[in-house]
């Protein structure tokens, strides 16, 4: 996803990932037949990795809720904060038509998790519009946070003032 965030889907190459992860590129073809291929399968493994990290920190029912909260988002979205990371991210948005489902699936699976544990303290009815209301409130911050600290330290005022 590095490459492919270095120099865009378009203009990276079999040659360049292979250099990246050091095979040769006759090996990279042998397990992937396309970039298609191959950008499908990093996108997807990057967004299943995302969604096991946020399912781990929010199972951790011992710490309080605002906590996990932070450390969730931070999973989903603050890791993709910053220069380099912001470009990974971006690869994989503007590239919906060569991920398929996974681009739907992924955001909605995080935002039931989000739910189910506010839920949990709140009620189902309270949840839905809260996680969807930290949703907003973290994509707008993505986009104007120059760094992580910053991402998360708003994000945190967000998340107290959304869940009481």
């Amino acid at each position: 996803m590095v490459t492919f965030a270095r120099f865009g889907y378009r203009k990276t190459s079999m040659e360049e990932v292979a250099r990246a992860a050091r095979i040769s590129r006759p090996g990279l073809y042998f397990l992937f037949s396309s970039k298609e291929t191959l950008f499908r399968a990093a996108a997807a493994q990057s967004l299943e990795r995302d969604i096991a990290a946020v399912q781990h920190v929010l199972a951790d029912t011992g710490r309080p809720l605002p906590e996990r909260l932070a450390e969730a988002f931070d999973q989903w979205a603050g890791r993709y904060v910053g220069p380099l990371a912001r470009d990974v991210a971006a690869v994989i948005e503007d590239n919906p038509d060569l991920l398929g489902e996974i681009v739907e699936t992924a955001p909605r699976r995080f935002e039931e998790l989000i739910t189910g544990a506010i839920a949990v303290e709140s009620g189902q009815e309270a949840a839905s519009p809260v996680a969807q209301t930290m949703i907003s409130a973290s994509i707008g911050l993505k986009h104007q946070a120059a760094s992580r600290e910053f991402y998360l330290d708003r994000l945190k005022v967000a998340i107290g003032l959304l869940v009481r």
